[in-house]
């Protein structure tokens, strides 16, 4: 028995290990070739460099506005999250704290709005953005990602459900209003499904091509994916500058992968077992 379990376990190592290795590939391919020159990225394409250069990234950040494209997705990121999470959370407990027909009317609806896909209400929501006069500007991509916060709601409330409803009738009791309650009783009690949620939607965000592409126009607004989009045709012959302007991209969500990772499945989990 201990022998099958131990061979199974070396087998389970050795599969891990060839996935681990097929999904790297293509990231230790781009790394490396951005420490190359041109010429011996094409004669040398997976093999480490013979002198490490940072040519390509200091030719990136000359020619290109890498910090203006950072900030802007830190910014517009930063808000639309915090926001989504917010409205997602205020929505999931007003349906929690006072259960009515017209709040269940009002679940259905967010129900069939979340079951639409995004890419057949880009017609109209670009017409309202130009009624707005938000094209071209942040704070409209800002607005359109609020959307996003219907997926927080679901969520965030079947999570909520597991509060006991006793912990707020006694502050209800206690002459709390539904404000203080939500803020000073809900939110810390439900703080780790808020941060899986926020993981999930930092993700998106940081990594969305569609709205910025459709909703943005001037360089001074690009995000780093756009960016990245645009070094395409910037870098056509230099593919080892271009990799750098993908290197630069991804860094900052690895990092922010690599910290929040633990806490991804976490709240799921723990609300899946609470109560």
């Amino acid at each position: 028995m201990n022998r099958t379990l131990k061979r199974n376990k070396v087998l389970l190592s050795v599969v891990m290990i060839i996935l681990a290795c097929l999904v790297g590939a293509p990231f230790y391919y781009i790394v490396v070739n951005t420490f190359k020159s041109q010429a011996e990225m094409s004669t040398n394409p997976l093999g480490l460099p013979h002198s490490f250069t940072l040519e390509n990234y200091i030719k990136v950040f000359e020619t290109s506005s890498v910090p203006q494209a950072f900030f802007n997705t830190l910014y517009v990121t930063a808000a639309s999250v915090a926001l989504m999470l917010l409205i997602g959370s205020m929505a999931a407990f007003a349906m929690i704290y006072r259960r009515s027909k017209l709040n269940t009317v009002i679940g259905a609806i967010l129900l069939v709005s979340f079951l639409v896909p995004y890419q057949t209400t880009i017609i109209p929501l670009y017409q309202m953005i130009v009624g707005v006069g938000l094209v071209d500007n942040l704070t409209g991509l800002i607005a359109i990602y609020l959307a996003g916060a219907v997926f927080c709601y679901f969520l965030i409330i079947g999570y909520m459900r597991t509060v006991p409803m006793e912990i707020l009738e006694a502050a209800r009791i206690d002459g709390a209003g539904p404000f203080r309650i939500y803020w000073q009783i809900v939110l810390p009690l439900i703080r780790p499904v808020l941060i899986t949620v926020g993981t999930f939607q930092v993700m998106a965000v940081w990594n969305d091509y569609i709205s910025p592409t459709i909703f943005l126009s001037s360089p001074e607004n690009n995000t780093l994916v756009l960016l990245a989009s645009q070094a395409v045709s910037q870098f056509t012959t230099d593919w080892p500058s271009f990799m750098a302007v993908a290197v630069i991209v991804l860094i900052p969500m690895l990092v922010f992968f690599i910290f929040a990772q633990k806490y991804i499945v976490s709240g799921l989990v723990s609300g899946s077992v609470k109560g």
